[in-house]
């Protein structure tokens, strides 16, 4: 029985490499000829395949295994990398995908999922066939074909074939012995040197007697032809990763042999050995010659190697390179450790109980007038607040990986509505919250396929209009004032703003004497079933979607709004808080009641009377030249209690490109703040985004700053329209 936290593992690293295998894919649609990619997706279908193996799932090891085949094809440069060929090998990747799911939820594979896993290993079993050409190369015999490999320039290694072996998991418990299949070698040749590969064996309170950990790297001097060597291991084929290369084998062909040796801390001359390009004699020779230079500062073996002409160049480097790359995978395994999300769930909430309790202790402190106590409350707060900072770095995240899964969206889609669309990326270093990426994935998948279906127009307006046949879609990420900026821009139509507002005065969202600016009239798309769809597509044209989309930014404390120029394009802009627990705040108050406003939105605090002059109730100020709209949060909340002060005082709040002031009777400073989410009673107040408890004990409510400034200016607005209503 497999316990399920080791299972639980293998789900997610199989879930990662498919991440990275499919990114792989797409580049190398775009660039075919890019060798380092193709090696990156064959070694994530080939760890899959051996994890798989691990835990006998033999669905997934035997589809892996055709995907597998192929890719080492395309490696070794038997079979072209083509774009029919990178379609099907993303149809098996999403049938991995599936494959993978079923595991997790430890369910059974339905018959119709195996039936299509049967057509993929078909469709890729076509590319394992050889070619003519392949098979009379194959029946030259090795010695004539070794020697003309050793005028090729770039033929390395010695005149012996180099059998490089790795046993699969449940060879034994397919009744084989991995060295009988050494022991047939012998019928053909003499094997020269073998290195046996122990480094797989774990500990062995963990070692299973049933299980295979074996490995060969094997120098095989013959002259049978590569058929022959290579039909003595058809029984284990399945369950293998088997490569033969000739006498003299160009040096790409060590380079990738290299880069499959296992990941152990190993020597220079050990690599050589290994991959077969050096005997262990010749190395005993040349650390015997570095011994005796007692007189010379003493070289690099490579250097030496390369002098004796015993290794060529290529092949050094090669080496060195998987000397470095195992030093670099090992430093960052050292560094990195899996955090369950609840663990640090758990962590940002107690972090947050330690804020209040903290801010309980320093108002006792500043009441009783200790001057002791209050300084180390101030310490105390310090440290709280460096905790706070890391237990929330913690948790962020870079965008790149959400913005990267759009590369298959906007593939898939491209393909369907039959245009030419390219995605741009930038900003993808940008960090914000775990959480919010990912509940930010399903309104950007919106916003993306409305834009390729609506926004980008088809080639053959587009070449009319002057612009290049193919589409740019872009998504861009960047920090301000606190917030993260999330952009989805296109430059195909743009809106039509006339016919936007003919529809929505036609279902009743305004009326016919509103007066509306462009940005209002562009934000009625996000209305609930507008559509100004001519027909109803597979993906879009339905109207429900962009009300879908604006909801869940709100959900999430954000705002979303649009700007477009019709036959130049849109930007639909999504502003989100980098966080949802923790925030710094600047703490108000109105009569008896206290209001946090999030500080990273606080631009300044004026007294009103110095600045609004005779025009104190008029609801705008001169500031500076400025003007700037401002409400009472007295009027707005309605609050009554608390008697009426002398002084008001503005906060100047700015949020994205928009100012306004918010009038308060008291200003109380800074404050750490943790919010906590309202109740299903609150759930239709925009202008509130969630409370806090006061070190006193008491709740203060949390200023939702976008959706306040929305509701002020809707109330305007309804304002004006009533008053050149009865103008009239």
């Amino acid at each position: 029985m497999i316990p399920d936290e080791y299972l639980q593992t293998f789900v997610v690293e199989c879930r990662e490499l498919l991440e990275q295998m499919e990114d792989a894919l797409l580049i190398v649609e775009q660039a075919a000829d890019a060798p380092e990619i193709i090696n990156a997706i064959f070694r994530a279908a080939h760890t899959i395949k051996g994890s798989a193996g691990m835990f006998g799932l033999d669905s997934v090891v035997t589809f892996t295994h055709a995907v597998e085949s192929v890719l080492d094809r395309v490696r070794s440069g038997e079979v072209a990398m083509t774009s029919v060929l990178v379609g099907l090998f993303i149809k098996a990747h999403d049938h991995l995908k599936v494959l993978i799911d079923h595991v997790a939820e430890g369910s059974q594979l339905p018959s119709e999922i195996d039936s299509q896993g049967q057509r993929l290993i078909g469709e890729l079993g076509a590319y394992l066939n050889k070619t003519g050409a392949d098979q009379a190369e194959s029946a030259i015999p090795a010695v004539h074909r070794a020697k003309v490999e050793r005028e090729h320039s770039d033929a390395v290694g010695s005149d012996h074939w180099h059998i490089s072996l790795r046993f699969g998991p449940d060879v034994f418990r397919n009744g084989m012995d991995p060295f009988s299949f050494v022991r047939c070698l012998s019928s053909l040749g003499r094997i020269v040197h073998l290195e046996t590969l122990i480094d797989a064996i774990p500990a062995a309170e963990d070692m299973d007697p049933e299980t295979c950990y074996l490995g060969f790297e094997i120098s095989f001097s013959s002259n049978a032809d590569k058929v022959a060597i290579d039909s003595i291991f058809n029984f284990v084929r399945s369950d293998c990763l088997i490569r033969i290369l000739p006498p003299r084998s160009n040096a790409d062909e060590y380079r990738r042999l290299i880069q499959e040796l296992p990941e152990q801390e190993m020597r220079l001359g050990e690599i050589l050995v290994k991959c077969g390009t050096l005997t262990p004699e010749e190395l005993a020779g040349i650390l015997r010659f570095q011994a005796e230079q007692h007189d010379r500062p003493q070289r690099p073996i490579g250097e030496v190697l390369v002098e004796q002409q015993l290794v060529r160049s290529p092949v050094i480097e090669a080496a060195l390179e998987k000397q470095k790359q195992i030093k670099d995978n090992k430093k960052n395994e050292a560094n990195l450790i899996r955090v369950d999300a609840d663990k640090l769930d758990e962590l940002i909430n107690l972090v947050g109980e330690l804020i209040i309790a903290g801010a309980g202790t320093n108002l006792i402190a500043r009441r009783a007038k200790m001057a002791d106590l209050i300084e180390s409350t101030a310490t105390l707060s310090r440290l709280v607040e460096e905790v706070r900072d890391s237990a929330l770095a913690l948790r962020m995240v870079q965008i790149g990986g959400t913005f990267n899964r759009f590369q298959r969206v906007v593939r898939d889609v491209s393909k369907e509505l039959g245009k030419d669309i390219n995605l741009v990326i930038s900003g993808a270093e940008t960090e914000l919250d775990k959480t919010v990426v990912e509940k930010i994935g399903d309104p950007l998948t919106h916003l993306v396929r409305n834009a390729m279906d609506h926004g980008i127009e088809a080639a053959e307006l587009r070449l009319a209009r002057g612009k290049p046949a193919q589409g740019t879609l872009k998504l861009n990420a960047y920090h301000d004032a606190g917030s993260i900026v999330i952009e989805v821009s296109d430059d195909g139509g743009g809106l039509n703003k006339d016919k936007i507002l003919a529809k929505a005065i036609e279902r009743g969202l305004v009326t016919e004497a509103a007066n509306l600016t462009d940005q209002e009239i562009y934000n009625l798309i996000f209305e609930a079933g507008f559509s100004t769809a001519e027909a109803v597509s597979n993906l879009s044209g339905r109207g429900v979607g962009m009300d879908v989309v604006r909801r869940n930014i709100h959900a999430l404390r954000g705002s979303v709004d649009l700007d477009s120029a019709e036959g130049l394009g849109s930007t639909i802009r999504i502003r989100l808080p980098l966080t949802l627990a923790i925030i710094n705040g600047f703490m108000v108050g109105v009569g008896n009641a206290t209001y946090i406003i999030p500080l990273d939105m606080v631009v300044e605090c004026i007294e009103l009377k110095a600045w609004a002059g005779d025009e104190g109730d008029g609801h705008y100020l001169n500031l500076r030249g400025e003007v700037l709209p401002y409400q009472r949060m007295r009027d707005h909340f309605e609050v009554e209690d608390g008697a009426k002060v002398q002084r008001e005082n503005v906060v100047v709040v700015r949020y994205g490109g928009r100012k306004a002031g918010l009038v308060v009777d008291r200003l109380m400073g800074e404050f750490q703040t943790v919010i906590k989410p309202l109740g299903k009673l609150f759930k239709g107040e925009k202008s509130i985004g969630g409370f806090t408890i006061l070190g006193t004990g008491e709740v203060a409510l949390i200023v939702d700053v976008p959706g306040l400034m929305g509701q002020i200016e809707h109330e305007r607005a309804l304002g004006e329209v009533a008053v050149a209503s009865v103008s009239r």
